[in-house]
Parts: C-alpha cells; sequence; structure tokens
C-alpha cells in the first residue's frame, strides 16, 4: 500500500498538511497517510497518532517537553512499524531534524517542506538539513538559492496559503468584504489576530483589550474580529475571551482568510498571518511579546532586520512592526489611525502588497509538492490530469 507520514507541529504547518494530504488523496485515492496534525489534516484523510505540539522560545517550550516526547515516541514507532514509502516533515526542524535521522535509519525518504528560518539564525542548519533530507521544497523566494549554494537539492514551490487565497476567491466566498468601510472612516472593520500559541495569547490578548477599550473613542462604532486557531484551548483564555466579548468584539473559530478580507485593517501577531492579511490587500500592524528572557536571547542570536514575513520578503519597511515594550494600545493605535486616515500611506503598503502577490500568484504548492512525492516513491505523477506549459517547467527546474 502506498503510505506517506507528514508530519507537522504548528497550526500554519497543520494547514499546509492539510492540503498537500488532499492533494495527495486525489492523485492516488488509494494512498494512507498517517501523521501528526491538528483537525484539519485530520478532515483530510490522515490517520493522527498525536495532535499539535507548538511552542516557542526557551521559558514556553517547558511546558511542552511531555507531550513533545509522547509524540516523538508514536513518530518512531509509526516510522519502524509501518515504514511509509516517503516522510514529509513540515517546518518545526527541532523535533522534525530527529524524526529525519530515524526515518533515514530506516531507510525512508525524507522530503523537507517549508524550510526552517536558515536566514535568520542557525544557519548551520543548512549543510543539517543537506544531511537528513532527500529532497527539500521551500515556500519563500529567496530560501530556494540558500539551499542550491549548499548542494542541497530544492525547489521553491510556492506558498500555501496563496494557494488557499486564490481558492477563496475563486469560490467568491468573500461576499463579506462589505463590511468594510474603506479608508477614512471613523467606523472601520477591524481583525485582531492574536497567534496559535499559548504564550501569544496570554501576551497580546491584554494589549487587545486595551485596544479596543481605546478605540470606543477614537473610532466610534467599530467593529472587531478575531478569529482563533483551530487548535486552541478556548477554556485557557476565557477570562480574555469574556472581556473582548462584553465589548462587541466578535469571536469565531478558524475563519482568518474571511475575517482578514473582510476588515479594513488588522492588527496581527508576527507569523504566517500577516503574509496571509498581505496577499489579500488588507493592511496591517504587526505585534509580538515573547518572555524578557525569551527576546534577551533573540536579540543576540537572531540576524535580521525585520521579523514579519511582509518585511522580510520585500526587503523593507512595509508594515510597522511593534515588538515587545512597544507593543501597546497606544502605539496600535497611532499605527492604526495612519493606515485608516493617511492615504498616500496606505496606499504605498497596498502597493508593495500587490508586488509580493506576484512573487506567488499561480504557483500550485501542493499539487507540486504531491508531485514531488510521487517521484520520490516512484509513483509517478498520479491520475492523469492536463499539464500546462508552466507545470512542465516547474517540473524540469
Amino acid at each position: 500500500m502506498k503510505t506517506v507520514m507528514i508530519v507537522a507541529g504548528e497550526s500554519s504547518g497543520e494547514l499546509y498538511g492539510s492540503l498537500l494530504a488532499r492533494t495527495l488523496r486525489t492523485l492516488w485515492p488509494e494512498v494512507r497517510l498517517v501523521g501528526m496534525g491538528g483537525e484539519r489534516m485530520r478532515d483530510s484523510g490522515v490517520e493522527l497518532f498525536s495532535g499539535i505540539s507548538s511552542s516557542l522560545g526557551i521559558t514556553e517550550t517547558f511546558s511542552s517537553i511531555k507531550k513533545l516526547r509522547e509524540s516523538f515516541a508514536k513518530a518512531s514507532k509509526i516510522l519502524r512499524e509501518i515504514a511509509p514509502e516517503v516522510v514529509v516533515l513540515i517546518d518545526y526542524p527541532d523535533f522534525n531534524f530527529r524524526i529525519a535521522r530515524i526515518a533515514k535509519r530506516q531507510g525512508v525518504k525524507v522530503l523537507y517542506y517549508v524550510s526552517p528560518q536558515v536566514w535568520a539564525w542557525r544557519k548551520r542548519r543548512v549543510k543539517t538539513m543537506g544531511e537528513i533530507a532527500d529532497r527539500v521544497a521551500v515556500i519563500l523566494p529567496f530560501e530556494e538559492e540558500i539551499y542550491k549554494k549548499a548542494g542541497v537539492p530544492c525547489e521553491f514551490v510556492g506558498h500555501p496559503v496563496m494557494e488557499e487565497i486564490e481558492e477563496l476567491e475563486k469560490a467568491k466566498t468573500h461576499e463579506a468584504e462589505h463590511f468594510r468601510s474603506g479608508s477614512g472612516t471613523r467606523a472601520p472593520t477591524i481583525s485582531l489576530l492574536p497567534g496559535s500559541r499559548p504564550h501569544e495569547l496570554n501576551k497580546l490578548l491584554p494589549v487587545f483589550t486595551d485596544f479596543v477599550e481605546m478605540s470606543s473613542n477614537q473610532f466610534p462604532g467599530a467593529r472587531f474580529l478575531v478569529p482563533l486557531a483551530q487548535n486552541i484551548e478556548v477554556d485557557q483564555f476565557k477570562e480574555h475571551i469574556s472581556t473582548l466579548e462584553e465589548k462587541g468584539v466578535v469571536f469565531m473559530r478558524g475563519g482568518a482568510l474571511k475575517a482578514l478580507v473582510s476588515s479594513d485593517m488588522a492588527v496581527i501577531a508576527s507569523g504566517t498571518a500577516t503574509l496571509q492579511s498581505a496577499l489579500l490587500g488588507t493592511p496591517l500592524v504587526v505585534v509580538y511579546r515573547v518572555s524578557p528572557i525569551t527576546y534577551f536571547i533573540g536579540k543576540i542570536i537572531l540576524d535580521v532586520t525585520h521579523i514579519s514575513l511582509v518585511n522580510i520578503i520585500a526587503g523593507k519597511d512595509v508594515v510597522p512592526e511593534l515588538i515587545q515594550h512597544e507593543a501597546t494600545a497606544k502605539n496600535i493605535m497611532a499605527q492604526s489611525e495612519r493606515i485608516l486616515y493617511d492615504e498616500k500611506y496606505r496606499e504605498s503598503m497596498l502597493s508593495s502588497f500587490r508586488e509580493i502577490r506576484e512573487l506567488f500568484s499561480g504557483r500550485q504548492p501542493s499539487r507540486r509538492v504531491a508531485e514531488i512525492i510521487g517521484d520520490m516513491a516512484g509513483w509517478g505523477y498520479g491520475k492523469a490530469e492536463t499539464v500546462t506549459p508552466d507545470d512542465s517547467k516547474r517540473r524540469n527546474t
């Protein structure tokens, strides 16, 4: 039986895993998919042996160690007992690098999908990737050259969030755009995305509460939407959520894209959602807070001038970044007023968004990664479909 193992440890990677699983089942209906992920991967046909075990930083990791160890033991057992033809490891390097080494010892081919941020820190991981992965599929355009220079088989396949966005637009399910009031309004619709990790919500929900309170004076009648990642255990944040709901904030499970496309602007924890907002054309403010020790260590080891994907891809300041002590309601308000009332500034941001979108438009990352898996496993490209010139070009790259 054709078998593929997919390991995703965080919410964004779980989305990519679900899109890939759906594509694999389309090309090879008989394929068995096992892995680590969340509800979206399960709904896409993956037999889960463990749920998402995300963590970040130094102090934030301690509380997750037991869960990580249990997940690792289960993954190792699956590799030994099932022996899939290919294991697909999605980002999550500290966990997945160990899984890759076990897979290699078992003779299982390894496709690393979504590179760890080797361009930001721990650059020696490029060499490690060459040792543990048979092939690498990256989702940011500048990453391909990094690996190719190191002699690691690598391909830029595009970004899965663009795939999801194009699907949303094709289905015309973004009627909610009518909630947008447009720039210059006194009653905007604003999305607040606090991240998908527990420590992110603990740090940012209080800031968002202060911002919502301040907005009652600055933006009378403003609407606020908070889409929460599917893996979040809502009960942990009941007090924060209740306070915000009393102020009229609307919470939803999932639905980040629909919330963003419905909004005049967004305030977003640094992560994949910042790129989603840019690709949808929704202006944003990036915010982030971690523990003081994590921040201190990060300042020492990170080799980046920006933290948001939007600014990193653009190579310049496109969206404002409010980090650590700067992530306050007052500063968010100042940046929000600029976005909503300064038409020149807003249009400059949107123009940069359009340039970024051009880098990702028209690609089919899940399809291409599925084809790579089929090639690695010796299955060919699956069920016959029309091959466009662009498809052929990507296959021969």
